[in-house]
């Protein structure tokens, strides 16, 4: 296959995964905005300026948990527009092989990953940050109790007594806290004292609290700062609060050496780290996939049902990666294989089918 045709099939799988992926961010960002909009309102310094600035900032990081869809629905929609013009019946009646016509979708299902980890992966994490910021100030004031079900906990020891930590919204990736509670404990296991405190930032030693009310003996005593001991370091607290998607790809390294050199585990970080090492690829896979229901010639009528086993095949892809991710979070399986696994079992699938169909 010439250069004009190879460029001319990857500038195609280009254009449209441009617009699949601008035509979804669309989408996504109205139904965020009005979701978002839904829940504010009734706040205090509430404008629909600031919740578009927050739904805009989340919407790098929502994306990036539709990448591996945008790839395979822009890879059906190349092959299958394609077929449609009879541009891929021209390319095989002129010995052209699927191998051949295939290789630009896949350089360019390849590159569009290479971006979306190097490039919008940093810019989520950072726009997540910030949006999770807005929206506590947003909410400041307006949540006296913390939810249990939401909340993670994390409970420390010091010679004093250990220490019950509990917060509304974790935020700069572990290291502050909103809306954060303290159970004092005594030797005994008692609870001797509670803090309230609008925000908790970690420092040097200890917890620095913020605009606290002190529960203790039956009194309340508010106080515009006051302190909590600690012996936690930063490390051991960003791996047990902080999101693993809030960390760019190129701290993810780092923060893993670091945590493992406090004997920290670090799975979920791990996890992080070798699911993006693995997207470029897994979008080679879906590229695959697509191309198993695509390129076959479809006569009116049968388009509908090869579009719709794409999706089916594309989506179990997506749930075992989910689930076999979990695994490896949790430990059971190494990061790497949990990561890899669902990768190469999906372009194996691909490749052994079109081997079958267009090798016999």
């Amino acid at each position: 296959m010439g250069w004009t045709l190879g460029r001319y099939f990857f500038l195609r799988y280009v254009s449209i995964t441009i617009w699949f992926f601008l035509g979804l961010l669309a989408l996504v960002f109205l139904i965020d905005f009005t979701e978002l909009s839904g829940r504010t309102t009734g706040l205090p310094g509430f404008t629909y300026g600031t919740a578009f600035a927050i739904s805009a900032l989340r919407m790098p990081m929502i994306m990036l948990q539709t990448v591996p869809f945008v790839g395979l629905f822009s890879a059906m929609a190349t092959l299958v527009s394609l077929n449609r013009k009879y541009e891929l019946v021209i390319a095989r009646s002129a010995g052209v092989s699927a191998w051949q016509f295939l290789l630009p979708c896949c350089i360019g299902a390849l590159m569009f990953g290479v971006l979306s980890v190097g490039v919008l992966n940093p810019i989520a994490a950072h726009g997540f940050s910030w949006s999770e910021q807005m929206e506590n100030q947003l909410r400041a004031g307006n949540s006296n109790a913390v939810p249990a079900d939401t909340t993670p906990w994390i409970r420390q020891k010091t010679a004093s007594g250990d220490t019950i930590i509990g917060a509304r919204a974790i935020l700069n990736q572990g290291l502050e806290m909103a809306d954060a509670v303290f159970f004092v404990l005594d030797q005994q296991g008692n609870i001797v004292e509670r803090k309230d405190a609008a925000h908790a930032f970690l420092r040097d030693g200890y917890w620095e609290l913020q605009d606290v009310k002190v529960f203790k003996d039956g009194t309340i005593r508010p106080a515009t700062s006051d302190r909590v001991q600690t012996n936690l370091k930063p490390e051991f607290v960003q791996e047990r609060l902080a999101r693993p998607e809030t960390i760019p790809f190129y701290d993810l390294p780092g923060k893993i050496e670091v945590a493992r050199s406090f004997g920290l585990k670090a799975n979920a970080f791990a996890m992080q780290f070798d699911s993006l090492v693995a997207l470029p690829f897994l979008l080679v896979a879906m590229t695959l996939i697509a191309a198993t229901v695509s390129m076959r010639f479809a006569r009116m009528g049968q388009s509908a049902t090869m579009i719709l086993g794409g999706v089916l095949a594309g989506f179990l892809l997506y749930v075992v990666s989910v689930l076999v991710k979990a695994f490896g979070v949790a430990g059971f399986v190494p990061t790497a294989v949990a990561a890899w696994v669902p990768v190469v079992v999906a372009m194996f699938f691909g490749v052994t089918f079109l081997l079958y169909k267009e090798d016999g």
